[in-house]
């Protein structure tokens, strides 16, 4: 684990001195900018999408698809993370990301091979995301960490919300290659500012990565029962909120952008207030009734409520996605050193994916019944996994006790 000191003497209680640390601030503004680089490029390419087919699936699919990929990166090559090098290993990775960016600005590539990239994008692009958090959880105390998460989710919501709002602008007077470039710039600044400002660490795996290594961890991962529960809460009820998120257009089609805004309201304050006033024992207190807040406001939609009883339901409701963060924080604490960066990699991308199937599966049972009862049916299972998980959890954290009493 890393240590509960810092490089000015005492760990970081807020933002700003969390910014004061030079390695942070690098693996952050390069998340920052990675971020950004991937909303402007979603967008353009569902846009090249739609002028070019006029296929609503083809262009979700297009905007959404690269999250899928994360899930091959879970399975297969995510022990990269811990490799000896990982600051080598991310800048690398962010090279490829590099290239991949840059290949879709090509004019007149064929769809098949934009498809292709963004798969491949999926894929290394969740390798970075778990190199990123491993150094991450080296670079900050251990005090600190769900500070630096909460900053970094915050950032991750706003930059979403800026990058479409950017690029819709952008695409009123650029092409979507043109788009394409603006991208490429901004993951090439990334590159940049994380290879000049992280440093190297070296408390790592001593076996070469690669897929046995994956599935060894792996393996070893889901076999601890509390790991298991904790991987469970991330992902299961935030994927299932997520769909009946992806109702909302079919719910009130003229309030749906309302009910977006809401969402990503109600999640940057609860990241805020989670990460930055709750001490780690209140994350820890209030880590089930944010779990429960997460869903129980979506039961209103069952009786069709008024646009703006609903509008309060869903940014109260998205304020519990900081349950996320007490659950991240005990997972940490049951990963051993040389394999935090696999670990938080998979956790990572099976929350992506997870959101994915949530929305799957929510729209797919709303081809059956209306799309109110629908959200109030995964919001119940959503409570449902929770309530019948709680127990797992506790007894998770009950064994992180005991071990570090050991």
């Amino acid at each position: 684990m890393p240590s509960d000191t810092s490089p000015y003497g005492t760990p970081p209680t807020t933002y700003r001195d969390l910014l004061r640390n030079r390695e942070f601030v690098g693996l952050y503004a390069g998340f920052t900018l990675s971020v950004a680089a991937s909303t402007l490029s979603g967008f353009a390419l569902g846009t090249l999408v739609n002028q070019q087919t006029k296929s609503p699936f083809l262009t979700a699919v297009s905007m959404y698809g690269a999250t899928f990929a994360t899930v091959l990166g879970a399975l297969t090559l995510m022990s990269v993370a811990d490799g000896s090098r990982p600051r080598r290993t991310l800048v690398a990775l962010q090279c490829v990301s590099l290239a991949g960016v840059a290949a879709q600005a090509v004019p007149g590539l064929p769809l098949a091979a934009r498809f292709g990239l963004l798969l491949v994008l999926g894929f290394f692009q969740s390798l970075g995301t778990g190199a990123r958090m491993g150094l991450l959880a080296e670079v900050v105390p251990t005090s600190t960490y769900a500070l630096a998460r909460s900053l970094m989710n915050i950032t991750s919501g706003g930059m979403a919300i800026l990058g479409y709002a950017i690029g819709a602008v952008l695409l009123r007077f650029l092409s979507p290659q043109e788009v394409f470039a603006v991208a490429t710039a901004l993951t090439g600044g990334g590159l940049i500012i994380v290879a000049v400002t992280v440093r190297e660490r070296s408390i790592r795996l001593t076996r070469r990565p690669g897929l046995r290594q994956t599935w060894t961890t792996n393996t070893e991962l889901f076999s601890h029962s509390g790991r298991r529960a904790l991987l469970l809460n991330l992902w299961v009820p935030n994927g299932l909120i997520v769909g009946c998120e992806a109702l909302f257009i079919s719910y009130a089609p003229h309030h749906a952008g309302v009910f977006l805004a809401a969402g990503s309201a109600g999640m940057l304050f609860g990241d805020l207030a989670v990460g930055r006033l709750f001490t780690a024992e209140q994350r820890r207190r209030y880590a089930f009734a944010l779990r429960l807040l997460l869903a129980a406001p979506y039961l209103l939609f069952a009786v069709h409520p008024p646009v703006l009883v609903a509008t309060a339901a869903v940014f109260i409701a998205s304020a519990g996605f900081a349950a996320t963060l007490p659950l991240q924080e005990q997972l940490l604490e049951l990963t051993p050193d040389p394999v935090r960066g696999q670990v938080q990699g998979v956790e990572s991308a099976g929350r992506m994916t997870w959101q994915g199937i949530g929305a799957a599966i929510a729209g797919g049972i709303a081809q059956h019944f209306t799309s109110g009862a629908v959200i109030t049916f995964v919001a119940a299972v959503s409570i449902a996994i929770t309530v019948f998980s709680r127990p797992f959890v506790v007894r998770a954290r009950a064994v992180r006790v005991q071990e570090a009493d050991a």
